[in-house]
């Protein structure tokens, strides 16, 4: 996990874990509890985690598009895992990993 912190791409990866499990969590998890409990307080503090780490995510990518010089093909793919439940994982394995 430290190693992971060295690098920028380490730094990715771990927001794509959690900015993905954050996203299932309000899918799965909260947004039930908002419709059929009528608990909407749940949604409100994960939903204002996971915009954070929405927006910590974009910085990371565009950062990574940066200094490791990424096509514009890899870069909307990226961008876009963000936004499709099970993306950040599938990033992760097929965009993300050092070769």
């Amino acid at each position: 996990m430290v190693e992971l912190l060295k690098t920028q791409i380490g730094r990715l990866r771990i927001l794509a874990f959690v900015e993905g499990v954050s996203f299932l969590v309000i899918l799965f998890v909260t947004m039930p509890l908002k419709y059929y409990a009528n608990m909407p307080q749940p949604n409100k503090i994960f939903g204002m985690a996971h915009g954070l780490l929405f927006i910590l995510y974009v910085l990371a990518v565009v950062q990574s598009k940066i200094e490791y010089n990424w096509h514009f093909k890899k870069t909307a793919l990226a961008l876009l895992a963000s936004i499709i439940p099970f993306g950040t994982f599938w990033a992760d394995a097929k965009l993300f990993r050092e070769k």
